[in-house]
């Protein structure tokens, strides 16, 4: 009998978000789309005014901070009021409704950044020494000049805003059909019985010892997306095409270069990943081979690759235990942290359980309000990893928002991962403290080569794919399913070695993979990883003052440049030093494991 996914009306609310916190009702949340509908006209009445005074400048941009901090509780809300149940239609209207009223303002002050780029230096720093209070928008007007040579014209950048709501199609597409649409049939166990196999619990069902559960669900799954394979490479093939139309219009050498430059992060730093990680995948072929001499299989398949290494190591965390080891175990942090994680645990910032037709997976978004963190808990360690992760992220954003001004509070991608890493890589430094059972110890230490394994090696072969992607489309060439695979399967067979069977079904796993939608996004799992494991050792190696710094990384906001940021925390992303120093670790971490089996 397999065990059934609950509805949402039958989970316990203390369990869920507190989504009232944003809205008290949708008829709240429409009469706030209403007000941002209206400040459409009054953001657009200042076109060709920008550059008469500072009083104009000033009155525009506080502006446009208002429209967008109304924007950010209705995204907010609309977002996760749909991703809570993906069926329900109510929502995803109000997505579109407020994508389309989004798209409108983005049309209407188009004007702005050519405009903005069009003030002489020694005019702006007048305005600056004329209207004091415009030093509150200074690194924002910096970052747009920045990329003076990629803003077009008045009427160009108005068309490239009014494709903006199609573009964001092939992601929309894939998600309904990903998370609403498609079905999967029951797996089933050793014994016979039948469990509920979705996106949500795939993982859950690779991570279980019964390896006929493995493989049952494994081929399942990808039978599913095999049928439907031309379709999701016709949504990834949309997507690339839709980056590189914009790069090509923004005058960007590549996708590549507009993705990375939105975020001023050198591509040097994508390409320098995929290189360090190339010269360091005897580790990863050697793990391969570990883990094909503990199971004691003959064949290792990718069914495997999650299968617990140590038996009876896959016991239930219940929710309320795994809340308070991640509380304790960020002790390094301060005890000001500690009840900043408690405070979001006890006052509705987590969705906590899998309901029928909620998005898979889990993120943290950080709405001024507080931040909301969408979990499907299943009580796994990997569960519990997955809470320390993304309450990582919350604080993060907490920290920034509490610190900056609306306009320099929120981050960028490139640094959104540093902090979530950290706290797992402080969660696993304190569970193994804790342990000197060797059976215990090994599982754990399995979970850290996991961690590596998933983050750094699995998330830059999930970015090279997806260079390999752009440059295809780069090159005028369509990603056609049969390209797709061919490609996959051959990364594949280049990270994992020659001890892995790299089958068919591997192949389709690009396929499920909601990331290849945000726009080269990936890399910075493996950057921020690599980034976390060196805090994580200065902080618990440290005293007061790494502690602080790192603190003060988390207050950053986007006030500086990332690399900028990082730096002040004590780590130089603009080398390979710190991707190569955590695959040392990696590579001690495996000596350990072999003694320990």
């Amino acid at each position: 009998m397999a065990d059934r996914i609950p509805e949402r009306a039958e989970l316990d609310p203390k369990y869920m978000w507190h989504l009232e916190d944003l809205y008290a009702s949708d008829e709240a949340w429409q009469a706030d789309l209403k007000r941002y509908q209206e400040m459409i006209p009054q953001a657009g009445a200042y076109a060709g005014k920008l550059g008469s005074s500072a009083q104009a400048l000033y009155d525009y941009l506080a502006c446009s901070e208002q429209a967008n901090m109304l924007l950010e509780n209705l995204m907010h809300y609309a977002e996760h009021k749909g991703n809570q149940d993906t069926r329900v239609a109510e929502y995803q209207n109000m997505n579109g409704q407020m994508m389309s009223a989004y798209v409108s303002f983005a049309s209407a002050t188009a004007f702005d950044t050519p405009e903005i780029l069009a003030i002489t230096d020694d005019a702006l720093a007048a305005f600056f020494a004329e209207k004091p209070e415009l030093e509150r928008y200074r690194r924002l007007l910096k970052d747009m000049r920045r990329r003076k040579e990629h803003i077009l014209s008045d009427a160009e950048e108005k068309i490239l805003s009014a494709a903006g709501e199609m573009a964001q199609s092939p992601y929309n597409i894939y998600s309904m059909f990903a998370d609403a649409d498609i079905k999967f049939p029951d797996a089933v166990d050793a014994n016979g019985n039948a469990h509920p196999l979705s996106q949500g619990t795939f993982v859950s069902c690779e991570e279980s010892e019964d390896r006929t559960l493995r493989k049952d669900a494994y081929e399942k799954l990808y039978s599913v997306f095999g049928e439907h394979r031309n379709t999701v490479a016709a949504a990834l093939n949309a997507q690339g095409k839709a980056l590189q139309f914009f790069a090509n219009a923004r005058k960007y050498d590549s996708a590549l270069h507009a993705a990375l430059d939105e975020n001023n992060v050198p591509v040097e730093v994508y390409k320098n990943l995929i290189e360090a990680v190339h010269q360091n995948l005897d580790k990863m072929h050697r793990y391969v081979r570990l883990r094909k001499k503990i199971l004691g299989v003959d064949e290792l398949h990718f069914y495997d690759v999650y299968a617990p290494l140590v038996a009876g190591s896959s016991r239930k965390i219940p929710y309320e235990e795994a809340c308070s080891t991640v509380v304790q175990a960020m002790a390094p942090l301060g005890e000001e942290y500690q009840q900043l994680l408690r405070k979001g645990m006890d006052e509705g910032w987590i969705d906590v359980y899998q309901n029928v037709g909620k998005r898979s997976g889990a993120y943290s978004a950080g709405a001024h309000v507080h931040p909301f963190v969408l979990l499907n808990y299943t009580g796994t360690l990997d569960s519990q990893f997955t809470l320390a992760h993304e309450m990582g992220h919350a604080l993060h954003s907490y920290h920034s928002n509490r610190t900056q001004s609306f306009v320099d509070a929120d981050y960028v991608i490139f640094v959104a991962e540093v902090a979530s890493t950290c706290n797992e890589a402080l969660l696993m430094e304190y569970l193994l403290a804790r342990t000197s059972d060797k059976r215990e110890r090994a599982a754990l230490i399995n979970h850290f080569l996991e961690q590596f394994k998933g983050t750094l090696y699995r998330q830059t072969m999930f970015a090279e794919f997806e260079l390999k992607c752009g440059e295809l489309i780069g090159q005028g060439q369509t990603l056609t399913a049969d390209t797709l695979c061919s490609m996959y399967r051959e990364l594949n067979e280049q990270y994992f070695g020659p001890d892995m069977v790299v089958d068919d079904q591997i192949a389709l796993e690009w396929a499920r993979i909601p990331h290849f939608y945000m726009n080269y996004y990936v890399f910075q799992y493996a950057t921020g990883y690599a980034a976390a494991i060196a805090l994580s050792r200065r902080i618990l190696n440290g005293g007061e003052q790494e502690r602080q710094d790192y603190l003060n990384f988390l207050s950053g906001g986007c006030s500086k440049d990332p690399i900028s940021l990082l730096k002040g925390a004590g780590v130089d992303m603009s080398t390979t030093e710190p991707v190569t120093e955590a695959l040392k670790l990696f590579d001690s971490l495996l000596d350990e494991m072999e003694t320990l089996i």
